[in-house]
Parts: structure tokens; C-alpha cells; sequence
């Protein structure tokens, strides 16, 4: 996903992420100024927070701008226009990928919702909004909002969708196309390797899950649609039919900034015309059947590739979500949150009196419980509970093992050379 205000990335990580991938972005629906945010990461389970104009490893969720650029890659927008009129202009969210899926050239960004023949996606069929959602964001913290899709798991609200749809949030509304019912949604778990998240909805009863394949006997050549809600407008969804063009691919998103990509194996490929918002949609076969997730897209020029996560891959990652399974790459629920943003600066951060070595702390978010301590710009985390904490990096790590509610004493050098200690209850922090 993106902003311009910064939106959390990689646990472990504490500078900023940008990576321009062959996934579309979430359109956000309102920026926030960098400020501090533009040099800084934000520190909850070493979440981090990217720069203004940078993109984080996302796929085809919907970003908006209101300032006349796209702000998924911080490029200007392109000559597409509209839903509903003509324009040459190619559809949002072509950058850079990685071999052989591009040439590393720099797709435009479009207003509009057109393929690049300058046409309207058709809307999906009754069949094929049967368990689909639309998801809307809140990033409280980023000062954003943002949208997506998904797929209804279970008649009790269980909700499947891409991590980067939810990523940074701290706030959900799920929307049932079929009915128009919303409910607010807490993060069950998430895979932020996989780009897989389930969440829960609240107080949902007697939904109808989506038909999911269970043959797993796609093949190149195979009709597909994928389906969600481009555009991030809600409503009917979009369709867009297309065919299977490879199996098993793998694709890595690339950075800016020096920050590393996300890979991704075993997707599906299609001339779909996948485009932002689709994030966390289905990706129909012939038959109607879920066949995978709608994840990433590289568009502009003559190419148009999608990507889907095979469904079978999927409903595996979201099984152990749902048993609670918290591994390496899977997270139940929320992070633990401090709520300091954490400067790029390289260790030995020099105050305006001394240097110190530790997590120098460029910011410190109102309400939580580092601005509760009494931490302020400018000053540097030297412990975690007696442990060193000697960069960014190592707090991150630190945090990482702690949950929403434990207490730590947190020990710390001013900005003018003095120490100081206190003793937090870590707060439950944005979807990772």
C-alpha cells in the first residue's frame, strides 16, 4: 500500500520503505504532509513508516490523490480520464518490476477506471458477488483512508483479503455487496510475508461464503475474471475477464530509497485487467469458482499483467490464522505499540549536546504510550527492560516480542544528556 504521510511496513524494519512493485496500490482517499513522518520510522513491532511520495510493498488496492499525483509511486498522474469517457491514457499503477515480467519503465497513474484500450470494466455478475466485501481503511496515524476488496469465509463474518489492504490501518469497515450491510472488522491475523490477512466482522450472522474451487486444475489458456472494487467507489464490482497466462510465477516487487522488495512465488498470471482496489478480490474461473486472490498488477504500455495468490495457498495461510497459529511470518491480532518515530539517522544520533548510541526518536505521536512516558523528539532509547537497545533496528526487534498490554520500562537519554526511565503498558498498534 501507499501514502504520502507514511504507512507501516515490514516488521524489523526501521527505515523508510518504498518499494515501486508490480502490485497496484490501495487508492488513499486523503494525504497527510510528511513532517517528521517523511524522515522516520514509526516503531509499534518494528513497524515502519515510509517517506512522503513513497510506495510500500502493496498490490492492487486503491490510492487517490487530491494533491495531482498518484501517490502509489509518487509519479504524476497520466492523460487517462474518467469512467466513462475516452482518453489514451493507460490505467494506474504501471512501475518498475522485475524481469520478465517488464523493462523497468515507469507506468502513469490514471484518474480513471479504463483498461488500456479506454474502455469501462463491465460490472461482476450476481454470481460473482456472491461472499464478495469491499473494505474501507482507516490509517488514523497517516491522517489517510483507504479501500480494497475481499472475500467472505465464513457465515459468521470471517473475512479473507490481502495484508496490504489492511496494513497500517486502525480502523475497518467491511461492506457485504449482496446486501449493502457494513460492519466494523478487527484484524484476526495476518501473513505480512504471504500478503495474506484474515479479519473478523462484528456481530455478522448467516453470510453467504464465496464459492471457492477446490479442483486446483487451472491451466494456462483457462478463462478467468477478476473482480473487485476498482476504483475504490463501492457499488457493483468491476469484472475483468481475461485468461490464465502462467502458473508458478514469481515476481519481486523493487524499492526506493535502498529499502529492500517483497518477493512472491507460486502466482497465478493473467491478462486480466487487474487494477487498484481489486486487492484482496476473487479471481473467477469459468465456473464461477474462486480460483485466487487478486494481489498485484503491473500495468502501462502494451503489457498488462495480474497476479493472483492461488486460492489453495490462501485458504491454507488463513486456516492457520484461524487456529491461531502465529509463526515467523504470521501475526494474531494486533502488534504492540509504543508510538515514536524513529529517525533514518544511523546510530550515534547526536542530540544538540552529546551523542548517543540507541534509537534516536525524531517524533512521538500524541496519546500513546511513549508521549505518556515523557519521550520527545530529540531524545534516544538507550534500554528495553535493561536490554540494549544500540540502533532503530534493535528496538524494533525488542517490541516485536512483547504484545498490546505488557508492561516495559523503557530507559533514555534526553536531548540535553540527561537519563531517564519509566515503566509503559503498550497499547494495541495499527494492523502490520
Amino acid at each position: 500500500m501507499t501514502t504520502n504521510s507514511g504507512i507501516p511496513g515490514a516488521p524489523g524494519s526501521t527505515d523508510p520503505i518504498s518499494a515501486a512493485p508490480v502490485k497496484q496500490p490501495r487508492r488513499f482517499r486523503g494525504l497527510v504532509v510528511g513532517g517528521a513522518l517523511a524522515v522516520a520510522a514509526l516503531v509499534g513491532v518494528g513497524a515502519s513508516v515510509g517517506g512522503v511520495g513513497t510506495t510500500t510493498i502493496t498490490g492492487t488496492a486503491v490510492a487517490a490523490s487530491a494533491a495531482g499525483t498518484d501517490v502509489a509511486a509518487g509519479l504524476p498522474l497520466g492523460s487517462g480520464t474518467s469512467p466513462g469517457s475516452n482518453g489514451s491514457g493507460s490505467t494506474g499503477g504501471g512501475w518498475p518490476v522485475t524481469p520478465p515480467f517488464g523493462s523497468n519503465e515507469d507506468g502513469q497513474g490514471s484518474t480513471g477506471q479504463k483498461d488500456s484500450s479506454g474502455s469501462v470494466p463491465a460490472g461482476a455478475s450476481a454470481d460473482q458477488q456472491i461472499g464478495v466485501v469491499t473494505i474501507d481503511t482507516v490509517l488514523a496515524y497517516q491522517g489517510a483512508e483507504a479501500a480494497g476488496t475481499g472475500v467472505v469465509l465464513s457465515a459468521d463474518g470471517e473475512i479473507l483479503t490481502n495484508n496490504h489492504v489492511i496494513e497500517g490501518s486502525t480502523s475497518i469497515t467491511v461492506t457485504i455487496v449482496t446486501t449493502g450491510a457494513s460492519y466494523s472488522a478487527t484484524v484476526v491475523g495476518a501473513d505480512v510475508d504471504d500478503d495474506i490477512a484474515v479479519l473478523q466482522l462484528d456481530g455478522a450472522s448467516d453470510l453467504t461464503a464465496a464459492n471457492f474451487d477446490d479442483d486446483q486444475n487451472l491451466a494456462v489458456g483457462d478463462a478467468v475474471t477478476g473482480v473487485g472494487n476498482a476504483g475504490g467507489l463501492g457499488g457493483i464490482p468491476s469484472a475483468a475477464a481475461g485468461t490464465v497466462t502462467a502458473l508458478n510465477q514469481t515476481i519481486t516487487t523493487q524499492s526506493e530509497l535502498g529499502a529492500a522488495g517483497e518477493t512472491l512465488s507460486g502466482l497465478i498470471q493473467t491478462d486480466a485487467d487487474i487494477q487498484s482496489g481489486d486487492s484482496g478480490g476473487p479471481l473467477f474461473d469459468a465456473e464461477n469458482e474462486v480460483v485466487g486472490i487478486d494481489t498485484a498488477a503491473q500495468q502501462g504500455g502494451y503489457t498488462t499483467a495480474g497476479f493472483a495468490i492461488p486460492i489453495e495457498s490462501a485458504l491454507s495461510i488463513a486456516q492457520q490464522i484461524q487456529n491461531g497459529q502465529s509463526s515467523s511470518t504470521i501475526v494474531i491480532g494486533y502488534p504492540a505499540f509504543l508510538g515514536v518515530q524513529v529517525s533514518s539517522t544511523t546510530p550515534g544520533y547526536r542530540s544538540s549536546r552529546v551523542s548517543v548510541a540507541g534509537a534516536p526518536i525524531s517524533g512521538v505521536i500524541e496519546g500513546t504510550p511513549a508521549a505518556e512516558a515523557g519521550l520527545r523528539s530529540g531524545d534516544t532509547i538507550t534500554a528495553i527492560d535493561g536490554v540494549t537497545i544500540a540502533s532503530g533496528a534493535d528496538l524494533s526487534t525488542v517490541l516485536a516480542g512483547h504484545a498490546p498490554g505488557e508492561n516495559i520500562t523503557i530507559t533514555w537519554t534526553g536531548s540535553s544528556g540527561g537519563s531517564h526511565s519509566a515503566t509503559v503498558t503498550l497499547a494495541a498498534g495499527p494492523a502490520v
